[in-house]
């Protein structure tokens, strides 16, 4: 049987979804309006089972998943959310081992996220200007146990990066077109790049400066999710969606300019056979 054990992270979930997530430590009690629970309660307990407080009230204690601790990250900015980070993280092609950069550093979500794909053996690089920024990204990593695989630099990436031939670079900045030849320059033939920004016309700026530099395999796109009531008797979606929250941009940097449409095929659509 999976048990959880000191020093795992572990989330505990009330019937309304309220949960908590905490690292187990011997000797240590989670204090909540709930009631206190102790964490030597939890220690030795199956993974799914029925935790309760000293005032009678019942959580489920489960392991958090990434979604669950982005959501619950402290912030102090507006943060990527889950619906697009994961998709980030494909067309990035993040994984154990490789070299990321990201600029922008904010509360850490994309941090935190790029942290757990790229493994113990991979490698995060967040640049930002502003040190408060990075403290609490530092703080959130720390809360979760991948702070080692994160490496901060506070500073303006108009001066460019320390880095070259990393395999991928994300820019969550209003202004990433201004820094195009830094991203070439740290970026490995062919590496992927990336970006977030709130408005079509950021989006128009990006697209003519990424022609002019150049870049091919453009793809524009915004991710909308709905979810639906989880009630057989009443499936129907729920009131509300997470939609708009921002554009992505992605691309690869090329030598030469291409000479032909490299725009994904049927605006969008994954290509088929025949």
């Amino acid at each position: 049987m999976n048990t959880a054990q000191a020093g795992d992270l572990a989330m505990l979930v009330a019937r309304d979804h309220k949960h908590f997530i905490l690292r187990l430590e011997p000797g240590t009690d989670l204090q909540t309006h709930r009631g206190v629970v102790r964490h030597d309660d939890m220690i030795g307990g199956a993974w799914g089972s029925m935790i309760q407080s000293h005032m009678g009230n019942r959580f489920f204690m489960v392991q958090p998943s990434l979604h669950d601790i982005l959501l619950s990250i402290r912030r102090s900015s507006q943060i990527i959310f889950p619906k697009d980070l994961g998709y980030i993280l494909l067309r990035l092609s993040v994984g154990p081992g490789k070299t990321v950069i990201e600029a922008g550093t904010g509360s850490g979500a994309l941090t935190t996220a790029l942290a757990w794909a790229v493994g113990p053996s991979g490698r995060v690089i967040s640049y930002d200007r502003r040190a408060d920024m990075q403290e609490l990204a530092s703080r959130n990593l720390r809360r979760v146990g991948l702070e080692g695989r994160v490496a901060f630099k506070e500073r303006d990436i108009e001066q460019g990066f320390d880095e070259s031939e990393v395999d991928a670079l994300f820019l969550d900045l209003p202004t990433p077109h201004l820094y195009l030849p830094q991203v070439r320059a740290a970026l490995q033939g062919g590496g992927a790049f990336g970006a977030i920004l709130p408005t079509t016309p950021q989006v128009a700026t990006l697209l003519q400066a990424m022609e002019e530099h150049p870049f091919a395999f453009v793809e524009v796109c915004e991710l909308l999710l709905r979810h639906y009531k989880p009630i057989p008797q009443r499936l129907r979606p729920t009131d509300r969606m997470v939609a708009h929250t921002g554009y992505l941009i992605f691309a690869r940097p090329v030598t030469t300019p291409p000479e032909f449409d490299l725009a994904p095929d049927d605006e969008g659509a994954l290509p088929t056979e025949g």
